[in-house]
């Protein structure tokens, strides 16, 4: 897909990306018109206390309609790399940092509408951190284990696509550390 040329118009800009509309051409020689939000990308991690224990949060999301369950996962700052991100956002949410860190993989969210990268890690050799959650986050800290949460999967009790794919990569991870 290219541009067609005209300057993307801009929406909205606020803390989580820029709206913008843009007239672009598709493969196939036809225009649209779409609306995309482009954002700065995130990292999300699965911390391990231990081989077989893991941290999930139970976070309070109002566009979901409560609490779901997910891994510490946050937005990349300007110029931030994803190690760094995920390292940032596991010690604010879970007190935690991490010895060692393993990238696991990338998604893409939601590509119909957003360029959304979200970059994949799993936290092994846990040491105590300083918890830093920020005054807009209602997080509760659990640790449980690893099978348990690929259970809750099948459940339909962990719904973040996030979540779902990060704890997924890190079967692979785990079955090669």
């Amino acid at each position: 897909m290219s541009t067609a040329g005209a300057k993307p118009r801009v929406l909205h800009e606020g803390p989580v990306g820029r709206w913008v509309e843009e007239l672009v051409v598709l493969p196939n020689g036809n225009r649209a018109t779409l609306q995309l939000l482009h954002h700065p990308g995130a990292a999300a991690v699965v911390p391990f206390v231990s081989g077989d224990r893991i941290l999930l949060l139970r976070q309070y999301r109002h566009a979901a309609g409560g609490f779901i369950w997910e891994v510490p996962a946050g937005k990349l700052d300007p110029g931030e790399a994803p190690e760094r991100c995920a390292t940032r956002e596991l010690e604010e949410e879970t007190g935690y940092r991490a010895g060692r860190l393993q990238r696991t993989g990338s998604i893409l969210t939601t590509p119909g509408f957003t360029d959304e990268r979200i970059h994949l890690f799993c936290a092994f050799d846990l040491e105590p951190g300083r918890l830093a959650q920020e005054s807009q986050e209602v997080i509760e800290i659990h640790e449980l284990e690893f099978s348990q949460a690929l259970e809750m999967i099948g459940r339909e009790e962990i719904v973040d696509a996030k979540t779902i794919v990060a704890l997924f990569h890190a079967t692979r991870t785990r079955a090669n550390t």
